[in-house]
């Protein structure tokens, strides 16, 4: 799929790599654009414009007071997974914005936590075609064991740049 913009456009050329230099390539790139997933440790397994799939090691730097990776930090993996995907598909004329972020904690995570986000053909074609608008961009979120220790709900909102 051609890209749709000038991010879509770079993502889609590291997606030409041999698969080995695929996800460093794109960590390296989205550390130096959005340089806080850098500092945190974000690693981006895979992304193309139907779905994003990140992963956060459970290092020091990231836990909370019983070792396990804080609450705030899994929230950063779901808005930055979210918020890549809708970078992807939204045109360089519009800016996305994150308009919601719920976060239930059902239960206590173990280990690394990783993250994967989608969008369905119909979301992908709003966010394309309407001038604004908003999308409930489907997320989840599992540690080490395969478990959901949280259910997510993103809602992303995009609007006409300002002139």
């Amino acid at each position: 799929m051609a890209g749709t913009n000038k991010l879509s456009g770079i993502v889609d050329k590291i997606n030409t790599l041999p698969e080995f230099a695929r996800s460093r390539a794109l960590t390296l790139f989205f550390g130096k654009v959005v340089p806080f997933t850098g500092t945190a440790g974000i690693r981006i397994e895979s992304l193309d414009h139907d779905r994003c799939v990140i992963r956060l090691v459970n290092k020091r730097r990231v836990q909370n007071h019983i070792g396990g990776v804080h609450a705030v930090a899994s929230l950063l993996l779901a808005e930055s997974a979210t918020g890549f995907l809708v970078g992807m598909n939204v045109s360089d004329d519009k800016v996305p914005v994150i308009k919601t972020a719920h976060a239930e904690y059902t239960r206590r995570a173990k280990g690394d936590m990783t993250v994967e986000a989608y969008l369905t053909a119909e979301q992908r074609e709003r966010i394309r075609m309407e001038d604004k608008g908003e999308v409930t961009v489907p997320v989840t979120i599992r540690d080490s064991e395969g478990k959901e220790p949280i259910e997510l709900a993103m809602i992303w909102a995009w609007t006409p740049k300002r002139r």
